[in-house]
């Protein structure tokens, strides 16, 4: 339905009478009257009887009026959903339970005003693909400036220390914190991990770096299974992010160790596609900064281009 049509049908009835309409309209009252005579033809009924002073609904026309303000209200709604700075701020986080998620609800709790809409897409690769569709705004993302498009902006954000996590039978279980050097031989089990992801070109750096087996045998089943298969392991640890939110039952006596001497650090940023008109968009980028690398710790050399 042609809704240019319902909105003269709406003018005429609101006005009283086709002239005042079409200058409402600022269209003439011939264009007006052609569109009221296609709607009836449409609709194969008659909308108004023309009186003396003016236009006067018939039966059918009082019954086609709520619905024709309706969809007129349904089209300002659809509008106002992607219009610049009404609709929800989207944006992409790596998953719900890890660290970009808790630092946009710092955003939103510092802003609440403002909509977001929250999606987890799969890797780097996804997120850039919908930030130059325009189907997200932004993204939580480890990645190598140098190697993105120049439309594509990037800020690193934030750097989250890596810890090690084990059950309790391990040789490292009670130990205030470890050094890189010291999981060197010890089996890093960090099974569902993906070639050619962001997460995955972090850990191979970092093993290569410390001399460090990680293992990435086996299919990732989930969080719980993985943990229930370190609390009964005296051989087996797994690497986490300091934010990432776990909960375990206390029998499975969990131990979470801080690593240090240099302190890994996973380098989240904010990714984005540059001329993105979205108010929100500033206020984000705004709110989260930017960080240097901290003295002792370590990243990737290509995470240091987003720095």
């Amino acid at each position: 339905m042609d809704l240019d049509v319902v909105r003269s049908f709406v003018a005429v009835v609101d006005a009283g009478r086709f002239q005042d309409a079409a200058d409402d309209l600022s269209i003439t009252q011939q264009a007006v009257s052609k569109r009221i005579a296609t709607l009836e033809r449409g609709l194969g009924v008659r909308l108004f009887t023309r009186t003396a002073t003016g236009a006067r609904l018939t039966a059918d026309g009082q019954a086609f009026l709520p619905h024709a303000r309706e969809l007129l209200r349904v089209e300002e709604r659809a509008l106002a959903s992607v219009r610049p700075g009404r609709r929800a701020l989207r944006v992409d986080v790596i998953g719900r339970r890890l660290a970009p998620a808790s630092v946009l609800g710092g955003f939103h709790r510092a802003r609440p005003e403002v909509e977001l809409d929250v999606v987890t897409l799969f890797d780097a690769g996804a997120a850039v693909e919908a930030l130059t569709s325009g189907s997200i705004d932004a993204s939580f993302r480890a990645v190598d400036r140098s190697r993105l498009s120049g439309d594509i902006g990037a800020v690193r954000v934030f750097d989250e220390p890596v810890q090690l996590l084990t059950g309790p039978g391990h040789p490292l279980a009670d130990a205030p914190s470890v050094t890189p050097a010291d999981l060197a031989g010890h089996r890093i089990w960090m099974p569902g991990i993906v070639a050619g992801t962001e997460w995955a070109a972090y850990y191979d750096a970092l093993g290569t770096a410390f001399g460090l087996g990680i293992e990435v045998t086996g299919p990732g089943f989930g969080t719980e299974p993985l943990l229930d298969t370190l609390a009964g392991s005296p051989s087996l640890a797994t690497f986490v992010g300091e934010r990432t939110r776990l909960v375990w039952p206390s029998e499975q006596g969990l131990r979470r160790i801080s690593v240090q001497d240099p302190t890994p650090v996973y380098p989240h940023s904010l990714i984005w596609r540059r001329g993105n008109p979205h108010a929100a968009l500033a206020d984000l980028r705004d709110h989260l900064g930017r960080v240097r690398p901290g003295a002792g710790t370590w990243t990737p050399e290509w995470a240091s281009a987003a720095a």
